[in-house]
């Protein structure tokens, strides 16, 4: 089989943060230094592998086609249902795409990365994942919430920035952290005793790995280590000496099996060509895998780097907030009737329009329509449409209004009526915004997210945000 390596690569790193010292200022324990990273209350992990995997087709993959959606996450949206069928219709792929859960725990990226490894053609990896944990627990503190997606081909459509040289994994079964079905939090078993369990594995899959590459540490240019188990990874990370590269804990807390990801793309961001690093990922068990750089990575431009994400951020979150976001604090909800189901015929109905915002256009005289008309608001054609995307169109808004009364999960709701760049109107819901802040003129972009769950269904749909800078 032709050699296959990563093509493309995409991150998103939600825009709220936690500062670690604001849990000790209101609960006197736990915390900590740094920040996390906090998916907002519209965000679950399919939405934020929405957000990568856009991020990774905006990238510098050239023409590109995705042959397969690979979706992992240790804290799937759905059950008994596959989430990677949303992140597929969100970004309009044909229906002759593959879409498949890998779900479960972190170690279900090992599955993700084989089937994506060897899978014939473009196989889009997207890892995501929401931590969390008992108010004033470690878990909470250190945990992160993020997603990236990885591109993987044979270099036939895109060139090959980056491939294996060498891998190899070690697994044991042992209790280090668990969480049956229905669990809000994990437990997690003495600290000692996990890192007595993970640094023989991770040693020898190190010793395996450098030996399949025909490499040894002299010849490596950064060790990663990326884990659940704080003490494990820091145990392993002596192994690195002066070569480990930032893990982004400190920065934005681990999130889980997505955290791997997040840092393979950071490294990506500042790699050069011919570089090689040490990939060492410990979850029931430690796998190591050697990572090449080829030259085509100097001319590869990620659409948004992780540490531009990171600096964008805003630490302004405050604690009783972020519990209320996670269900931990039961607030009062708005005095408004509660949102009703979705219903499961019109969404598949207008699949087009809710998951992958597609609109149209008349071909007479240009107009476009939000949501897709049969009948032209300009001219009157009738059935004479082309369908076009709008979620990746930049907008301005040209009116707003604050509502505190309106039913939202995080009140007030912020309304905006927006101009889309090259023609069409559209009102949406605001988020990732302080309403104080909202101006008209301001610039912003889509973003997928829930709306609500209501019975058991996420009604999912797109938003305004504030454009990057």
């Amino acid at each position: 089989m032709a050699e296959r390596g990563i093509i493309g690569y995409g991150t998103y790193v939600p825009y709220w943060r936690l500062d670690r010292s604001r849990i000790t200022a209101a609960m006197g324990a736990g915390g900590g230094r740094g920040h996390r990273a906090v998916a907002s209350y519209d965000e679950d992990t399919t939405t934020l592998g929405v957000e990568a995997a856009r991020n990774c087709l905006r990238g510098g993959s050239g023409d590109a086609a995705v042959d397969r959606v690979i979706f992992s996450t240790s804290n799937p949206a759905y059950l008994d249902k596959t989430n990677a069928t949303a992140i597929h219709a969100a970004l309009n792929l044909p229906s002759s795409v593959t879409a498949l859960d890998l779900n479960g725990a972190p170690r279900s990226i090992e599955a993700a990365l084989g089937l994506a490894l060897n899978a014939p053609g473009d196989n889009l990896m997207v890892l995501s994942d929401i931590r969390t944990g008992r108010p004033t627990s470690g878990d909470e503190a250190s945990g992160g919430d993020g997603a990236a997606a990885f591109l993987i081909g044979d270099g036939s459509s895109a060139p090959i920035i980056a491939h294996e040289l060498g891998s190899a994994t070690e697994v044991a079964e042992f209790l280090d952290r668990y969480r049956q079905p229905g669990d809000d939090f994990s437990r997690v078993w003495e600290e000692r005793f996990g890192e007595q369990a993970y640094l023989p594995l991770a040693q020898r899959a190190v010793e395996r790995a450098l030996a399949a590459a025909g490499l040894t540490m002299d010849d490596i240019d950064g060790v990663s280590v990326t884990g659940m188990h704080a003490r494990a990874a820091r145990g392993v990370s002596r192994l690195a000496g002066d070569k480990l590269v930032n893990d982004l804990t400190s920065q934005i807390g681990n999130a889980g099996g997505a955290q791997t990801g997040l840092v393979v793309a950071s490294i990506l961001d500042d790699a050069e060509p011919n570089q090689n690093y040490l990939i060492i990922r410990l979850a029931d068990g430690a796998t190591a895998t050697v990572m090449h750089t080829t030259d085509a990575i100097a001319d590869y431009e990620p659409f948004r780097t992780v540490g531009s994400q990171i600096e964008g951020g805003n630490d302004a979150l405050d604690y009783n907030q972020y519990l209320t976001w996670r269900g931990f604090l039961d607030r009062e909800p708005p005095r408004r009737p509660d949102p009703e189901r979705p219903g499961a015929p019109p969404a598949f109905r207008s699949e087009d329009w809710k998951y992958a915002l597609i609109g149209s256009r008349d071909r007479s005289s240009g107009a476009i329509h939000m949501p897709p008309m049969r009948v032209s608001m300009e001219g009157g054609a009738v059935d004479d449409m082309e369908p076009v995307r709008m979620a990746d169109i930049p907008a301005t808004i040209a009116t707003f209004t604050v509502d505190r009364l309106a039913f939202s999960l995080s009140p007030p709701m912020v309304a905006v009526v927006i101009d889309y760049d090259g023609g069409g109107r559209f009102q949406a819901e605001m988020t990732d915004v302080d309403p104080e802040e909202v101006r008209i003129g301001d610039r912003v972009e889509m973003t997928f997210r829930r709306l609500y769950t209501a019975e058991g269904i996420h009604n999912y749909f797109w938003k305004a945000r504030p454009a990057a800078g």
